[in-house]
């Protein structure tokens, strides 16, 4: 009864900075941090970093291995472990510090189901001169916008809203309505979804034919 009443958990216990060595190594650290002798810390530090590369054999001898050892136990250690070590100590300081948040593109548009690279491709096609290049390019651009669009909403779609957003977005520039331009029908897109949604038929189906499967259970001699 005594036993279970001094069982200690996991949360009772102090915190572990590198859980991936267990607590018998954090214990070993924390004994190396408490003993006096510098000598004796110094061969303590190296038996426990020599018992850390026993964990990794085929990586303990990679000079830039040992550093990495090296910098986890005086992360261990919480940084209170006074030796003489072959690489530079690092600083607690820069090892909490927290790196510069990056520059994420922060793009709104008025229609999001278009996505990001329609604009882009929108852009560079005003840049064109006008001819049967940018016409061909500007015509590609309205039917991928059909098609994003009715991923977006199963329904049909009438070729005057998509012209009408092309020209919004292109600043007027892009005006295939005048033109009298006809986009993909609506029907062709759909059927290709469903094409691809579809679930791949098995070799039976595809064949015609009945597979012969041997039977279970049976010797064949």
């Amino acid at each position: 009864m005594n036993a279970v009443e001094n069982l200690q958990y996991n949360t009772e216990r102090p915190h572990l900075h590198i859980p991936e060595y267990g607590r018998h190594f954090q214990k070993m650290v924390d004994f190396a941090v408490e003993t006096e002798d510098r000598e004796e810390r110094n061969r303590l530090a190296r038996a426990i970093i020599s018992h850390m590369g026993n964990m990794q054999p085929h990586l303990r001898d990679v000079p830039d291995f040992q550093h990495k050892l090296w910098d986890q136990l005086f992360i261990m250690s919480d940084f209170k472990l006074d030796v003489d070590s072959p690489y530079p100590i690092p600083s607690k300081e820069l090892l909490q510090a927290r790196p510069d948040p990056l520059p994420y593109p922060q793009n709104f548009p008025k229609y999001r189901f278009y996505g990001n690279n329609i604009k882009r491709m929108i852009d560079e096609a005003v840049k064109w001169e006008k001819g049967d290049k940018r016409a061909g390019l500007e015509l590609a651009i309205a039917n991928h916008m059909k098609k994003c669009y009715l991923n977006w909403n199963k329904d049909m779609v009438d070729d005057k809203v998509i012209f009408a957003h092309l020209h919004e977005l292109s600043n007027g520039e892009i005006d295939l309505a005048a033109d009298g331009e006809n986009l993909t029908e609506s029907g062709q897109f759909l059927k290709q979804q469903q094409q691809q949604q579809r679930p791949a038929k098995s070799g039976r189906a595809l064949s015609g034919k009945k597979v012969q499967r041997p039977a279970r259970g049976k010797k064949r001699y």
